[in-house]
């Protein structure tokens, strides 16, 4: 199956650049490319991309609108959010929005052709040295700022759950669970996707948000 990836970008530069690197991927086709927000949420209609790689400060209508949007709209596309800075002021916003993932810039193009993969699939890159450490000090901040509790899940979460839970905050992909936990990778989806109902979450970033939130991401035992 071919990935088709639309590229959200205001510096030309940028997404030429992400371009040749994703073009020269032969399970990944780049099917257009967006010069701000609002031009990214009518070419997500035209075009119905697989994956979108959100640069987040963009002029018109930035990436964290633009990323509302086109969750909302429920079409299908995932959103992998650009950034600059690893510790981008605005990013828990875009996490909020639906992302379904965090890249930076200068990652390299491994990197880069498996969070694009990764979102796909729905099995969105959490990055240990990147997006883990970004949760970390975003969510903290800003629940600290708000002074508000963590959400409580709507039912509790199984002791395999939490397991599932924790590997997902410290940025263990599907396969990587299944291996920790001895379990296969069908087990792993089913309990993702329990999990999900009971926190009401849209994807495993907000699952490793609330772990963050929560404290349960710093708890080893």
């Amino acid at each position: 199956m071919t990935i088709r990836v639309l590229i959200a970008d205001d510096q030309m530069m940028v997404r030429e650049g992400f371009s040749v690197l994703l073009g020269a991927m032969p399970d990944i086709e780049v099917v257009g490319e967006a010069v701000n927000g609002r031009d990214a949420v009518y070419r997500v209609r035209e075009l119905s991309p697989d994956v979108v790689l959100m640069d987040i400060r963009m002029p018109e209508m930035n990436g964290i609108e633009a990323t509302r949007e086109i969750v909302a709209a429920d079409g299908g596309a995932k959103v992998l959010v650009l950034t600059t800075f690893d510790l981008d002021e605005y990013v828990y916003q875009a996490l909020r929005a639906g992302a379904s993932g965090f890249l930076l810039k200068d990652s390299g193009p491994t990197l880069l052709a498996e969070a694009v993969r990764a979102a796909a699939v729905g099995d969105s890159l959490v990055s240990p040295s990147v997006t883990v450490r970004l949760l970390k000090h975003v969510t903290a901040e800003t629940e600290r700022a708000a002074g508000a509790e963590a959400p409580r899940a709507r039912e509790p979460l199984t002791d395999r759950e939490l397991d599932v839970v924790k590997l997902v905050a410290l940025g263990h992909t599907n396969a990587e669970i299944a291996a920790s936990m001895f379990v296969s990778l069908s087990t792993v989806k089913t309990h993702l996707g329990s999990i999900q109902l009971k926190l009401a979450a849209r994807n495993r970033v907000e699952i490793a948000a609330w772990a963050w939130r929560t404290g349960l991401a710093g708890d080893r035992s």
